[in-house]
């Protein structure tokens, strides 16, 4: 997770301490963190933060950084051309999304109350015609916004801000709000093969400081929970006849293909985040044919941890990895040469399970 704002970093510094404090102490906690690699960095745009010298509510000209360039802005879009000069702080961070398989993660932003869930931009291929851009996992982005938001009274009300939009069940599709080139969310979703949503988390930009320890009361909750989700679907690796595992083989899921897409790590290893279902697995390794399999992934369980589930292909043979200098997709707008017409517009039913930052998780 990361943040920019007084509240997202407030919120951040307080989770650190709640997680350092209570390790070995709480027993979720102590679970979550034995199961959990979690990275949290609490501001992304330091010297912007240090800019405000008189805080408003509703305008902030710490957005920019020391260059003028708003970083979330400022990342390669998938979309449409985003030929601006990329700023150190992306370029670290899309460095540091290297180093790692990230799975899960939230960016924390103020001005308005709501959990927002990619794309933030679009073409006609991903629904904008109709007024949105979803992806091809809309109903796990929208169970993932759902989670947070229904954890924070505030927030689920979806119309707390007064001058701002009404957000049913406090949610929005990204796109449907407003349209963002080059966002963070929709680079690493689409690049680092990590789900991420946005945490508007106060109609205040800069709220007095007496408030900032309501703001954690309320959003507590919901940063665990989420941090929790990490362990939705499936995980495993992908091995040859020998037991050698395979990096960078292709693995998704069928009529969910990603645009650029989601292989294995140099371990072999491979993250689906996936609700409750039944779903055909496809791993995809070349001069081979496809290899198909199912799996059901049960109901929620509080084992934190994914379904595990090995795969293995009836040949022998490894791959070579991927150098990281050089992605598997190049970082140019991948839609733009998709038909106008697409699995990822059509509504789907999502159904919320009641009994069931920037953050970064694995």
């Amino acid at each position: 997770m990361h943040g920019d704002e007084t509240v997202g970093r407030e919120l951040l510094l307080h989770l650190i301490d709640y997680l350092v404090t209570n390790d070995g102490k709480a027993p979720e906690i102590t679970r979550l963190i034995n199961s959990t690699r979690i990275h949290i960095m609490p501001s992304m745009n330091p010297d912007g933060f240090e800019a405000v010298k008189k805080p408003d509510c509703f305008y902030s000209n710490g957005r920019e950084n020391n260059n003028y360039y708003d970083l979330n802005r400022n990342f390669p879009d998938a979309f449409e051309s985003n030929n601006v000069s990329r700023q150190p702080e992306t370029v670290a961070v899309m460095e540091w999304l290297k180093t790692e398989t990230f799975v899960l993660s939230a960016n924390l932003h103020g001005g308005a109350l709501v959990a927002s869930y990619p794309f933030d931009n679009g073409v006609p291929a991903t629904g904008t015609l109709h007024s949105r851009s979803l992806t091809p996992d809309d109903d796990v982005f929208q169970y993932l916004a759902h989670t947070y938001a229904s954890k924070n009274a505030n927030m689920k009300k979806g119309d707390h801000c007064k001058n701002k939009m009404n957000f049913p069940n406090g949610i929005t599709n990204g796109y449907s709000w407003y349209p963002l080139k080059g966002g963070m969310q929709d680079y690493n979703y689409i690049w680092a093969q990590c789900f991420e949503i946005t945490l508007e988390l106060s109609c205040c930009k800069y709220p007095p400081e007496e408030k900032l320890p309501f703001f954690w009361n309320f959003n507590k909750a919901s940063l665990i929970e989420y941090i929790k989700q990490v362990h939705l679907g499936v995980k495993g690796q992908v091995f040859d006849q020998n037991g050698n595992p395979l990096p960078n083989a292709i693995v998704e899921v069928q009529d969910r293909k990603h645009i650029c897409p989601y292989r294995t790590n140099k371990f072999g290893e491979y993250y689906l985040l996936l609700l409750p279902g039944s779903y055909i697995i496809n791993v995809t390794v070349p001069g081979h044919s496809p290899h198909l399999t199912k799996v059901i992934i049960p109901g929620k369980s509080q084992n934190f941890s994914a379904l595990k589930m090995d795969i293995l292909l009836p040949f022998r043979g490894q791959l070579d990895s991927i150098p990281e200098s050089n992605p598997s997709c190049p970082m140019t707008p991948l839609y733009s040469d998709l038909p106008s017409h697409s699995a990822a517009t059509k509504p789907g039913l999502f159904l919320f399970l009641v009994t069931l930052f920037h953050l970064l998780f694995k």
